[in-house]
């Protein structure tokens, strides 16, 4: 098989970790994958300088980025270094790379970076929920979408925070060499084969505000850790010791929904977290989330995800959790 490429770009305030976590799986193909070619995997920066981490480490590049030859696969990371007003003579690097490379791969917050240089327009693409906003409003020639935890649109693929990006070096690998690496691979770091692009960044937990009144973080706490209870905005308001009037307005003024809707989110992820981890069938799972029946619980996910819950658990529960083997 032949060896493909990869160009890590490095710079100032880089999240080490959106670096190191694809280069362990680009890096374990042949070790770990048993691939014949694999990947060569090479970092850059400009002028071919170290660089200092956003977490403080230090890193030598292998090469100055102005002399890297065109590589198979550019990879742009993330970090605070991709927040500010980027370097003109970075984006212009990235774009003559991109423009001649089969794949352009970013992480997290690198997203900013591959925009900038236009290699995102008219994409299909994602970045760190926490990012989503300012993205959409700096670059809207790209069709950012906020959810998933990576973003597959042709040659672009984009994913989000940190983590996320181990889930799509593995897509790759499996795309170029096969399950059987890729499974090799994912076992050896302790990881699932593979969480799929399509599920949820971050929880409703995560996404909603979090109360500053004391009484309203417990009912909230309260919603997450019972979502099969009595959930009406009478029953959680008694909780919170106000009326249901004062309750509904205080909570929705904090925590930025109205009761329902937050109820609504906390009953839906529960119940795609235990299709995606445990074998129950889809009534108990329906119980235990708080659906009155199989049939409230399907038209949630219609409504919400676009596909019911079978056909969910189809694309998203991995078959088995993965060990460490050797």
């Amino acid at each position: 098989m032949p060896t493909r490429n990869v160009l890590i770009v490095l710079f100032d305030e880089v999240q080490s970790l959106d670096v190191t976590g694809p280069l362990e799986v680009f890096s374990a193909a042949r070790t770990r994958g048993a691939v014949s070619g694999g990947y060569q995997v090479r970092t850059a920066s400009p002028g071919g300088r170290p660089i200092r981490s956003s977490s403080g480490l230090t890193v030598v590049p292998d090469e100055d980025l102005d002399l890297a030859p065109t590589p198979h696969t550019l990879l742009v990371p993330g970090g605070r270094g991709t927040r500010g007003p980027a370097s003109p003579d970075l984006v212009r690097r990235i774009a003559e790379l991109g423009a001649g490379a089969e794949r352009v791969v970013s992480v997290c917050t690198g997203a900013f970076l591959l925009a900038e240089a236009g290699l995102l327009d008219g994409h299909r693409a994602t970045t760190h929920w926490a990012y989503c906003d300012t993205f959409a409003r700096r670059f809207p020639a790209v069709r950012l979408d906020p959810e998933p935890i990576f973003v597959r649109d042709g040659r672009v693929s984009t994913s989000a925070g940190v983590t996320a990006g181990i889930d799509l070096a593995l897509a790759l690998v499996e795309e170029d060499f096969g399950r059987a690496p890729a499974l090799a691979i994912a076992r050896h770091l302790v990881m699932y084969l593979r969480r799929p692009g399509g599920q949820a960044q971050f929880s409703t937990h995560l996404a909603g505000q979090l109360a500053e009144r004391h009484p309203l973080r417990e009912v909230q706490r309260w919603i997450g850790e019972n979502p099969a209870a009595d959930l009406s905005v009478n029953a959680l308001a008694t909780r919170a010791a106000l009326s249901p009037r004062q309750f509904a307005r205080a909570f929705t003024a904090e925590v930025g929904v109205p009761p329902g809707r937050y109820v609504d989110g906390v009953r839906l992820e529960t119940a795609r977290r235990l299709l995606e981890e445990t074998g129950q069938g889809v009534e108990e799972i329906g119980r235990a989330a708080g659906y009155g029946s199989t049939e409230a619980m399907r038209r949630a996910f219609v409504r919400g995800l676009g596909i019911p819950p079978s056909e969910y658990r189809r694309r998203f529960r991995p078959p088995t959790p993965l060990r460490l083997v050797g």
